[in-house]
């Protein structure tokens, strides 16, 4: 296979930007990770799917707990989606500068400067190579304002692939 026509191929996936957020099962671990691989599987129920790297905290905190939250990036937000390409310890109710707010439904962090964000239920997962495809459903969702929100062909960030 030409490893370059792949990368270039791949890269032409219109994905989006978001934060994946998740919490230990006694809730003083928090995880926050960038992600892209997230879709719309399923109007009813409301599923979502996305794909989590093995090796994360988030990834360990999903598996232990069963839930996760997605948290949506403003076009206007690019310096939140390169802050969480890193891992970041908690803070009090902030982590890596973020404040965020315990979601009601699954206690994983929604932040409150996002414009919109999902708290799911695993419901299904399917692990192959370095990543988990978790489905969840959406059993809560809030929307705090409507922005345009980031791609990532719009800021060329596109990595591996």
């Amino acid at each position: 296979m030409d490893e370059a026509a792949k990368k270039k191929a791949l890269r032409m996936i219109p994905y989006g930007m978001f934060v994946l957020t998740s919490k230990s099962a006694d809730g003083q671990s928090v995880g926050a990770a960038t992600v892209n691989w997230v879709t719309q599987a399923s109007f009813g129920p409301p599923l979502i799917v996305v794909g989590v790297k093995a090796d994360s905290t988030a990834h360990a905190h999903i598996k232990e707990t069963g839930v996760f939250a997605v948290n949506v990036i403003g076009k206007d937000q690019i310096d939140l989606a390169f802050n969480f390409f890193k891992s970041h310890e908690r803070d009090g109710n902030s982590i890596g500068g973020e404040e965020f707010k315990q979601g009601g439904e699954t206690g994983c962090p929604l932040f409150v400067n996002a414009p919109a964000w999902w708290e799911c239920k695993v419901t299904d997962e399917v692990a192959r190579g370095d990543h988990t495809i978790f489905v969840g459903e959406v059993i809560e969702a809030g929307v705090q304002r409507e922005d345009e929100t980031i791609l990532m062909r719009d800021h060329k960030l596109n990595y591996g692939g």
